[in-house]
């Protein structure tokens, strides 16, 4: 699953992708699955590779073993990506744990390993189905490779004793949270038909400095359904410290620079100008453009991967929110008007009888997807 983000990665960073305790092609293992105790292995396997601190980012049980190390090594965890799972002992998890969809936290020992045994991927493929979007967004070819791997000698007794440790992940996770909250930035990320906004509540019980995204579309396997949408959000929370080029522009100095068609982060219709005035919205980081929007045009209902600000600068803007374009529904902005375009969220806009520009900022990579696919430019 980590394989699309280590290649993006990878360009400017070392990855480090371990499979965890008695999983994967990791030693096989009876017993030690406490994630307190696995969050020792991660931390042996940093100082094998002699590397002191690290951004950490962990999904479903390698979630909850990325908690107990950020816990446990403040001073080693420079940033922490915690995505779609809960953690024991933390905020509501009493509560998580009434939630009849996560049986199987409960379902575990001798006999159920036997019932299961030869048909890892009649149990496996129950988890992808049901905490997907949709289902065939779980790549067939995942499917296989890890119904081979859970099919080997001791591990699914190592995948049903992660869950048997719960108990004690609870009582460790209160004992340490007790001592402090987590004091690194913390990204929280949870698919829009699974764990959602949830995932920052959690968080929010143990940490000072969290940070919320839903991704759209996604159910509970976010690199394997939405995987460019998830990258996207994981990059920009990685690079958020990256330095803000200084720079000063008259408008003269705007007008000056190159302008194109309708580029990254814009509707992509015919006649939109785009003018890139700092960073590129193609790539991670910060950016900011200028568009110049004719007189009379209709921009569907779309939505983008970022978070984005804009800055009405001359005309009138019918600007409004929701999955279809209705210019009742709308707000008229004229010059100094300012928005916000959240994250996934659908928005539309309508030019009226004079042009208009906009000045928008987000963290790039940016996107444009069309909540009506009839309507984005490429169709038509």
């Amino acid at each position: 699953m980590w394989a699309p983000l280590a290649a993006e990665l990878m360009r400017d960073h070392t990855v480090i992708a371990p499979d965890l305790r008695g999983m994967g092609l990791s030693a096989v293992a009876a017993d030690g699955f406490t994630k307190k105790n696995q969050a020792a292995d991660i931390a042996g396997v940093l100082d094998a590779l002699h590397i002191e601190r690290a951004d950490v980012v962990g999904h479903d049980i390698g979630n909850m073993v990325a908690f107990a190390f950020a816990q446990s090594h403040q001073d080693r965890t420079t940033r922490l990506v915690m995505m779609d799972a809960p953690v024991p002992g933390i905020g509501p998890w009493d509560e998580i744990l009434k939630n009849p969809l996560l049986w199987h936290f409960r379902f575990g020992g001798p006999d159920m390993e036997r019932l299961v045994a030869g048909r890892e991927r009649i149990y496996l493929d129950r988890f992808w189905n049901e905490f997907s979007a949709k289902p065939e967004h779980f790549p067939e070819s995942s499917r296989r490779h890890y119904a081979a791997l859970y099919a080997q000698a001791g591990r699914m007794h190592a995948g049903f004793q992660q869950f048997a440790a719960f108990d004690q992940d609870a009582i460790d996770n209160r004992a340490s949270s007790a001592l402090g909250r987590l004091q690194m930035p913390v990204l929280a990320i949870g698919g829009d038909h699974s764990f959602g906004s949830t995932m920052a509540f959690v968080m929010r019980f143990a940490a000072d400095d969290v940070h919320e995204v839903v991704i759209a579309d996604s159910g509970h396997w976010l690199m394997e359904e939405q995987p460019r949408a998830t990258i996207a959000a994981i990059r920009a929370f990685l690079n958020a410290d990256n330095a803000l080029a200084q720079l000063r522009l008259t408008p003269a100095e705007v007008e000056t620079h190159a302008r194109s068609g309708a580029g990254a982060g814009t509707s992509g219709l015919s006649g939109i100008q785009t003018t890139v005035l700092s960073g590129d919205p193609n790539m991670p980081g910060p950016y900011a453009i200028e568009i110049r929007v004719p007189a009379h045009m209709q921009i569907a209902a779309h939505r983008h991967r970022d978070n984005r600000t804009a800055l009405v600068v001359s005309g009138e803007w019918h600007f409004g929110y929701g999955p279809r374009a209705d210019e009742a529904a709308t707000r008229t902005l004229g010059p100094g008007g300012f928005y916000t375009e959240p994250a996934g969220q659908p928005h539309f806009a309508f030019t009226g009888d004079q042009a208009t520009v906009v000045y928008i900022t987000g963290q790039g990579p940016t996107d444009t997807t069309y909540v009506a696919p009839d309507d984005a430019p490429k169709r038509k």
